[in-house]
C-alpha cells in the first residue's frame, strides 16, 4: 500500500493529518503541493489530500476514526 499526503507549509490541518497517518504508517510520502505548477493547480487549497495506492480516500479536516477505517479498507 503506497500512501501519499499532499500538503503545504504552514498548514495546520496538513500537520495534523501527517501525524496521524504516520502514528499507523510511518512508511507514508509527504508531498507539499508548493514545490510543482501542476500540483498547486490540482489541489489547490483542498489539502490535506491523502492518497492510497493513487486514489483520493480524505481530505480536508481529517481525524483519527476515518485514518483508522481507509487504513482497513485497504
Amino acid at each position: 500500500m503506497k500512501i501519499r499526503i499532499y500538503s503545504r507549509q504552514g498548514c495546520h490541518l496538513c500537520e495534523h493529518a501527517i501525524d496521524l497517518v504516520q502514528s499507523f504508517r510511518d512508511d507514508s510520502e509527504v508531498v507539499d503541493v508548493d514545490s510543482d505548477p501542476e500540483l498547486i493547480a490540482q489541489y489547490g487549497h483542498r489539502v490535506p489530500v491523502i492518497e492510497i495506492d493513487g486514489q483520493s480516500v480524505l481530505e480536508g479536516r481529517i481525524d483519527e476514526s476515518n485514518v483508522r477505517r481507509v487504513l482497513a479498507e485497504h
